[in-house]
């Protein structure tokens, strides 16, 4: 029997403007933040890249600190890009991807705004031949009835849009294979913010 093996080989997480300036601007921003917490731990057991943006930092401030991103302690980044554009495929982005090597890749999004940065983010990368994963309990807006009007067009564009932790079971694919006890267990610590986190973020 041939050993088990993942069901996505080539997994990059998108970590969109969760910026300070946003937290009491955002419908549920808490939410998302802890979704993306979640993602960032299983990017840690299972070895995928994280890229993230700010728009405009100067202006809009610094990440969330509770990502830890590019913290000594925290989760390293591939790129850890400032922009003015709206879509995350900047250069530093893309330069990001040719340092990974070959190949399209399985893009999984999560951040802000859904219906403007996640929505041309997913474009640019659906343009490019890439996967896009959109998580729905990962993502949000300032007026939530922006949401699930993006979330239905990206879809039409060719996106899947599902939630955290069927992206998890999906990039795994195999209960056989060696981090699934440690994924388990991540799934079982977040059981009941993730309860929270779609309730609050899928009910439009």
């Amino acid at each position: 029997m041939a050993a088990p093996a993942r069901r996505l080989v080539q997994p990059v997480l998108f970590i969109c403007d969760l910026q300070e300036k946003f937290r009491n601007a955002i419908h549920e921003f808490p939410k998302v933040v802890s979704t993306t917490q979640k993602l960032l731990k299983a990017s840690q057991i299972l070895d995928i890249p994280v890229v993230a943006t700010t728009q405009l930092r100067g202006k809009l401030g610094e990440t969330c600190p509770e990502l830890g991103l590019d913290a000594a302690d925290g989760v390293a980044t591939k790129a850890h890009a400032d922009k003015s554009a709206f879509s995350m495929w900047v250069p530093e982005v893309q330069q990001a991807f040719k340092d990974l090597g070959e190949g399209k890749r399985e893009c999984v999004i999560v951040g802000i705004e859904s219906h403007i940065c996640v929505t041309q983010t997913t474009l640019d990368l659906l343009r490019e031949g890439h996967k896009v994963y959109v998580i729905a309990d990962g993502v949000s807006s300032c007026n939530p009835q922006e949401v699930p009007i993006a979330l239905n067009r990206l879809r039409a564009e060719g996106a899947v849009v599902t939630t955290s932790e069927s992206w998890l079971y999906e990039c795994m694919g195999d209960a056989g294979i060696g981090e699934f006890k440690q994924m388990s267990g991540l799934v079982k610590e977040f059981s009941g913010k993730t309860k929270e986190n779609l309730g609050a973020l899928c009910k439009f």
